[in-house]
């Protein structure tokens, strides 16, 4: 499947942005998508969250078809919403939710695997004003879970929700 999503996050008249995504053989197999190229899946981009940091927007969200989340995104704008980049890999079958600066240079996003029920929550995080992102996974083993929601008050400090409801 070959797909291109239009971007439409504008606050003036502008033109959309391209995201585009494009399935290998291995991922329609891997994912146990019913796509060709004569009849490609319908990719959709779903937003989940958006933050300023500075001069700095991001937004988050995934990648997915009717019935399987492909990948995470994430996007980052540093002229308006202008043009957008990704500044973060995608993460296959993982969705990005939350995202929360604590000033123009830290942040944190919270994310999880999908596939089918929300697995392995993780944080993404940055110290350079979100030009990289690391991953730092939130249990030790494999477990059903995700970030209800977290807020940091500094560095050092701060309050995480974990669902571990299925």
């Amino acid at each position: 499947c070959v797909v291109v999503l239009l971007l439409a996050l504008r606050l003036a008249a502008q033109t959309p942005a391209n995201i585009a995504y494009k399935c290998t053989p291995e991922e329609v197999e891997a994912l146990g998508l019913n796509c060709s190229p004569e009849e490609p899946c319908a990719v959709f981009l779903e937003l989940s969250s958006a933050e300023a940091a500075g001069k700095s927007l991001f937004v988050t969200g995934n990648l997915h078809t009717r019935d399987v989340t492909l990948s995470s995104i994430l996007l980052a704008s540093d002229d308006g919403g202008i043009t957008w980049t990704e500044p973060a890999t995608r993460i296959r079958n993982a969705s990005l939710e939350q995202i929360e600066f604590l000033d123009q240079q830290t942040g944190w996003i919270g994310g999880g695997m999908i596939d089918p029920l929300t697995r392995d929550p993780f944080l993404l995080l940055t110290r350079d004003g979100g030009k990289t992102w690391r991953q730092k996974m939130i249990l030790e083993d494999t477990t059903h879970g995700s970030i209800a929601q977290f807020h940091f008050n500094s560095l050092n400090s701060g309050e995480l929700i974990l669902d571990a409801s299925q």
